[in-house]
């Protein structure tokens, strides 16, 4: 059983800084808010995974590093923002393995959503300096696919209703979150 964290953000910029030393799922929820986030990987063996999901006003940014201080350790990172106005929403997100850890799963998943015109910005960075480690980044700024919402709107959803679901496929990516504790996020999804 997997220790679970949930983080909800309104605040204009945040530190965190976690010792995992047990396997982990953190969620993590902002609003129109800068993160910085500092996760060591601390006992052999352990998984986090770890979601951010970001609605975005103003210029904001998320930074954010895994360090996997011991062997077999895996992190999997989902980072889903949604850029709504014409402004900048900046992802620098980094994966450390040093020499001395072996067997390390590094992934991490960047997606940013603008809504108009944003200026989005993605650095995945994988310091890697051991041979013996699965490392993979991707990342991608753009708007939701045309072929997803003729998709939808061919099977009689209307353009609003179809957005509304693919913005809430999108920022709520996993089926294990617990909604009540996350009330004020899914409210403002709803105003988009």
């Amino acid at each position: 059983m997997s220790k679970v964290i949930y983080v909800n953000d309104t605040n204009k910029l945040e530190t965190y800084q976690y010792n995992i030393e047990e396997d982990t799922i953190i969620y993590h929820f902002s609003i129109n808010s800068s993160s910085k986030v500092e996760i060591n990987l601390l006992k052999e063996g352990v998984t986090l995974y770890y979601y951010y999901n970001n609605i975005n006003y103003d210029d904001n940014r998320l930074d954010i590093q895994v360090n996997h201080f011991a062997s077999n350790t895996h992190s999997e990172l989902f980072n889903h923002g949604v850029n709504i106005h014409s402004n900048k929403l900046t992802y620098t997100v980094t994966g450390c393995v040093p020499k001395t850890s072996s067997k390390c799963i590094c992934n991490q998943e960047n997606q940013i959503i603008n809504m108009t015109n944003g200026k989005s910005m993605i650095c995945p960075n994988l310091l890697i300096d051991n041979y013996d480690v699965d490392s993979n980044h991707s990342a991608y700024i753009g708007k939701f696919r045309d072929e997803a919402m003729f998709y939808l709107m061919s099977r009689g959803i209307s353009k609003e209703n179809s957005y509304r679901l693919l913005l809430n496929g999108f920022l709520l990516n996993t089926d294990s979150i617990e909604y009540e504790k996350i009330s004020d996020f899914i409210e403002e999804i709803k105003k988009i």
